[in-house]
């Protein structure tokens, strides 16, 4: 069903207020993971500013995986910086939404996020649309069930016309003119001595990269620090390659077994 002009104006209208609470944002610059073994394969050694970068799940069971690398990637931009997330009802499927304690477990302070729960996947993209030409959160990420070439264009250049990172995190096999693309697979957790997750794993795969290099690497987040590192078996040079094979087929023989 359309929105009324009305109805939508007065949404612009909120919208820009809660935005501009928060404080305007400095221009947005390549944003590092910190990690040689990824950075050097990017063109600005980090995600570009100004540009889409898009992330999907290996499976359909990999999509809360999949936020939780977005999230976790969002928590290394400055401290208090504001952050724009849109959901819509088929982003995050049946895995429930996003809560305070679970962003705060990625490192994310919930405080300094801009939640907008979107009936739809149209209303999402307009409402990331309008974050990004505002110019004020420092980031924009979202969450949706559905992208056409043509809408991922509209977010592209208004993530340019303001230099802003944009983050989406959406379905396998969609056209798109994102610069990066990111496939997110679960991986088991770090654990400590008491069997608690200590740090949380994924697989990562990047399969598209303009003027940069595509990779594949098994990586772990410290939410207290912020920090990404490689798992163990993959960052000591010293290991063959084919036990590093190994380490990838174990990996996802786990993935298609669950």
């Amino acid at each position: 069903m359309a929105t009324h002009p009305s109805h939508r104006a007065e949404i612009v209208y909120e919208l820009r207020r809660l935005l501009a609470q928060q404080g305007v944002a400095a221009q947005a610059r390549p944003l590092p993971f910190g990690l040689p073994a990824i950075d050097g394969h990017l063109p600005q050694g980090g995600l570009a500013g100004g540009a889409l970068h898009e992330v999907v799940p290996e499976a359909r069971g990999d999509i809360p995986a999949a936020f939780g690398f977005v999230a976790a990637t969002l928590s290394r931009i400055r401290p208090g910086a504001p952050l724009f997330l849109v959901t819509s009802p088929c982003g995050l499927a049946t895995f429930g939404r996003p809560y305070g304690h679970g962003l705060n477990s990625l490192g994310l302070d919930p405080a300094r996020v801009i939640l907008v729960a979107a009936p739809n996947a149209a209303q999402a993209l307009w409402a990331m649309e309008e974050a990004l030409r505002s110019g004020v959160p420092a980031a924009v990420a979202g969450v949706i069930g559905k992208l056409d070439f043509r809408a991922s264009q509209r977010l592209h250049i208004a993530a340019g016309e303001t230099g802003r990172l944009l983050l989406l995190l959406r379905p396998p096999g969609m056209a798109s003119v994102a610069v990066t693309r990111w496939r997110v697979a679960a991986e088991e957790a770090a654990r400590d001595r008491f069997g608690l997750i200590a740090r949380w794993r994924w697989q990562l795969k990047l399969e598209r990269c303009r003027n940069g290099r595509p990779g594949q690497w098994i990586v772990e987040f410290d939410h207290a620090t912020h920090h990404f590192s490689l798992v163990a078996a993959l960052a000591d040079p010293t290991l063959s390659r084919s036990t590093v094979a190994h380490v990838h087929a174990r990996a996802q023989a786990r993935v298609h077994a669950g």
